[in-house]
Formats: structure tokens, C-alpha cells, sequence
């Protein structure tokens, strides 16, 4: 029995072009054919209507694809789950935010609050079409890792991985606590479903050197993901050519831990000679074009021209939401700024690399080189974009309409594994609505407890003649 057909959807197929009017079969978590609409199937009766077939011909999902474009989920290769009741809370502050909000806020968190975070973040990458993630870590995560596992997306998570002195006393650790944190992660989820454990550095200014040696042994032991924060920031660069007289990518490789496992996030402030180091280890990077754009902006033609295999991400809901369509449009726009004007070259950065940046590429980087394609045989992990709508329809180009006019409202559907997790908008993976009355909650709590508190700091008149 087929387990899901999508009758007479348009495909975005591996090199990038459009086919029309197609017929996709899934069946045991893969695609299993695709065919022009109408064309006999072999899984099909002859004459039958899909959603007409007998019960025993009958798939277990009918999706009608009329209007619908059908291509890969989106990868989100860089976001921060702990991070995702920090919405609202960081535009427009002055540096420096890590310090000053987001690490003591994830100092505060709890196994409820993590739950809490989850459940939004699978929900809000879910409705915008991102099938797959890689969190960058942060504590209590085996309470995100169980909500991830319910929701069925793909993912790679970390724990926060940081020893350096000074820290809260909730999150204060040494290398050997640090490592141990996330061993504890893997043993409990690497493997379940579709979760895989990475090990990570936070940022090499938070990590000592016994335990940047540390987590990329480990990583190397386990054959797993290390992600660090990379080249995000000029002092990070300064402290180490003041400290060891190199580069950070530089100093990694000297330590043997640049290889394709590693994931070098942000990756904003490269040299060539750090470039040329990551094309020669194969190791990979990803952009986050809303979080970077008060930053810098990378070098991805020159990394791309290197054979280096780049990614995008979000970096979590407090830098802007978990839509990839947001930070596809913002690295266009980036890439025109940087690179496109000053050699008179508005295609820089074509609407199809970008796309395939945002899926192909982010599959690539988790080690699922067949995924974020549609193709015979290749995991079925797909959204679905409904084109038949005023600002999308009709299109000259839908690659090129995708990328500029598409939000996170026009995904329809979406499946990973073989298994839906969202038909026509309504997720079936996780309760909506319970999720959104518990944050409902939770926002009403703080703004009590802001208002409560700006009442002791400024109390009104009235309250000061009472205070007498």
C-alpha cells in the first residue's frame, strides 16, 4: 500500500527547474515514483481516481497537489531552541546582548521552560516549511530532544558547551561537566528517530583549550557533529592571534579538529588562508543573514568558488523568527550589497543557489547526502507551497518567485520521513492550540512580573502616598 500520494503537484527537482502536473508515490519513508499526471501507475487501478480507489488500492494519504509546488524542507543548519522565549527582547538593544540578556536569561531556564521553547520552535518551523534543524545547544535539553522526537522533525542537537570562569552558578562547569552533558544527550536520544546528539563550543572564547581538545575527541570517537560559533566577532579573532599567533579556524586545524564533521556557524570574519582551510578539511559553514547582517557579511562566493559546503540558519527566535524565507530574501539582498555592486553582477547570488543553500545544502551538512531532493528513491521529506495565490500567481519564473515572494503562511503541507506532520496548514504532529494557550500563559506571567516590577522601581503617585 502507498503510504502517500500527491496527485498533479508541480515538482522543484534537483537542478533547480519546475516540472508541472506530476504524480509523487511515498511509500516506507522514501519517494517511490514520480510520474506525469494522468500516466499509468502501476500502483494505481486502471481508470481509478486516487482519491476515488477501492479500499485496498487506496493509499493511507490522499494530498491533492493542484496549485501547489511540491520541494524539499527547508534545513535550518544553525538555531537556538533555548532562546525561543527571547522574542521581542533583543532588537534594537545596544551590545553586548549575549552577555548583558540571552546567557543570563538561559542561566534561569528550566526543564518546563525548555518543554515550553520546544513545542514553539517545532510548531513555528513546522508552519514555515523547515523540515530539519540543527540546534547550537543549551541546557536541559533532554526536554527539548523529547518534544522533537513527538514532532517528528529531523534534527541534530547539542547542549551548551562553555567552562569559562564566571559563569552563573546554574550553568558554571568545568571541561569535564561540559562533556558530560552532552554524552548524557547522546546515550539518551542519538539515533531515536530522526534525532542525531552533535558535540559543540559554544564560542572558543567561552571554551579553555582542554576543552575545545576535548569536545573534538569526543566527536571523533563517536563519529558525531562538533559546532562551534565562529569568527562571529573581531575580538574573538584579536584574542587569538594576541594568545597563539593565529586565526581561530587556524588555531582548530592546528588541534586536528577541523574535518567534515565540523560546522563552523556564522563564519562572518574569514581570512583566505581560513577559507582555503575549511575547502581542505571539508568542513562546513552557515550564514544567518538577520543575526549577522549588525556584524559584517561572509565572503560565500569566495567560499562557495572554494568547494566549501554553506548552509543558512535562523539563529533561533530571538534574533527574528525560525523562517528560512525571511533569511533567503535578507542573504539576497546582502550578497547584492557586498558583492553584486561593486563587480556589476545583480545575480551574484542566484534565487536557485540560495534555495538550494536552504535544503540541498543543509541536508548535506547533517550527513544525508540524498536528502533535500526529490528524487526516486530519496527520503521523503517534503513541504508543499500553495502558488495559487494573488502575490505568487502567476509567475514567469516560480524558482525565482519562491525566493522573493514566498512566506512562511504558504506552506500547505509537509512530511519528513515519509510521515506528515502538516496537512493543509493544520499540524497533526503536536496540539496547536494546547502550545499556544500554555505560551499564552507564560507571556501574561511576565508581563505581570515586569509590571510588578516597574511598580516597586516607579511607583505612581498614589502608590508613593500610600509607600508614606
Amino acid at each position: 500500500m502507498t503510504d502517500l500520494y500527491i496527485s498533479d503537484v508541480s515538482l522543484l527537482l534537483p537542478d533547480g527547474s519546475v516540472a508541472l502536473h506530476q504524480d509523487v508515490a511515498v511509500e516506507q519513508g522514501v519517494f517511490k515514483s514520480i510520474r506525469p499526471h494522468g500516466k499509468p501507475n502501476a500502483e494505481l487501478p486502471a481508470g481509478s481516481q486516487p482519491d476515488e480507489m477501492p479500499g485496498g488500492c487506496q493509499p493511507k494519504t490522499f494530498i491533492k497537489g493542484s496549485g501547489k509546488l511540491l520541494m524539499p524542507p527547508l534545513a535550518d543548519c544553525h538555531m537556538h531552541t533555548g532562546q525561543q522565549l527571547l522574542k521581542g527582547r533583543i532588537l534594537d538593544e545596544l551590545p553586548m546582548i549575549w552577555t548583558r540578556i540571552m546567557l543570563p536569561f538561559e542561566s534561569t531556564l528550566t526543564p518546563e521552560m525548555m518543554t515550553l521553547s520546544a513545542q514553539l520552535a517545532a510548531l513555528e518551523m513546522i508552519l514555515s516549511g523547515t523540515g530539519a534543524f540543527i540546534d547550537a545547544g543549551s541546557y536541559h535539553m533532554e526536554a527539548a530532544a523529547a518534544v522533537y522526537l513527538e514532532s517528528g522533525l529531523r534534527g541534530i542537537l547539542s547542549a551548551s558547551t562553555m567552562d569559562q570562569p564566571g559563569l552563573p552558578d546554574s550553568i558554571a562547569q568545568n571541561a569535564e561537566e561540559a562533556i558530560a552533558q552532552t554524552d548524557r544527550l547522546y546515550d539518551a536520544f542519538h539515533g531515536r528517530g530522526l534525532l542525531k546528539v552533535a558535540y559543540s563550543l559554544r564560542s572558543l572564547l567561552s571554551c579553555s583549550p582542554r576543552l575545545i581538545k576535548m569536545a573534538g575527541e569526543r566527536a571523533e570517537e563517536r563519529d558525531t557533529m562538533l559546532q562551534a560559533h565562529m569568527n562571529e566577532y573581531p575580538n574573538e579573532v584579536n584574542y587569538y592571534l594576541q594568545h597563539f599567533k593565529c586565526r581561530p579556524i587556524e588555531y582548530l586545524d592546528s588541534q586536528g579538529i577541523l574535518s567534515p564533521r565540523f560546522l563552523s556557524a556564522h563564519s562572518l570574519l574569514l581570512s583566505a588562508r581560513e577559507e582555503e582551510l575549511l575547502a581542505k578539511r571539508g568542513s562546513n559553514v552557515c550564514h544567518c543573514p538577520f543575526s549577522n547582517c549588525g556584524k559584517g557579511a561572509p565572503d560565500t562566493p569566495g567560499l562557495l568558488s572554494r568547494g566549501v559546503t554553506v548552509g543558512l540558519g535562523t539563529d533561533g527566535a530571538a534574533h527574528g523568527g525560525l523562517s528560512l524565507w525571511n533569511e533567503m530574501k535578507i542573504f539576497r539582498s546582502v550578497m547584492n550589497v557586498k558583492w553584486g555592486v561593486s563587480t556589476a553582477d545583480p545575480a551574484i547570488m542566484p534565487a536557485a543557489r540560495i534555495l538550494s543553500m536552504a535544503s540541498q545544502n543543509g541536508y548535506k551538512i547533517m550527513g544525508i547526502p540524498e536528502g533535500g531532493m526529490i528524487k526516486p528513491g530519496a527520503p521523503a521529506d517534503f513541504i508543499t507551497v500553495r502558488m495559487d495565490q494573488p502575490h505568487l500567481y502567476p509567475t514567469g519564473n516560480p524558482v525565482n518567485t519562491l525566493l522573493e515572494c514566498v512566506t512562511a503562511a504558504d506552506t500547505a503541507d509537509m512530511a519528513v520521513g515519509g510521515k506528515l506532520l502538516m496537512k493543509d496548514r493544520q499540524v497533526l504532529a503536536l496540539d496547536q492550540e494546547k502550545i499556544l494557550f500554555e505560551a499564552r500563559k507564560y507571556m501574561e506571567r511576565q508581563v505581570s512580573l515586569q509590571t510588578g516590577l516597574s511598580s516597586i522601581l516607579c511607583p505612581s503617585s498614589s502608590e508613593r502616598r500610600a509607600l508614606r
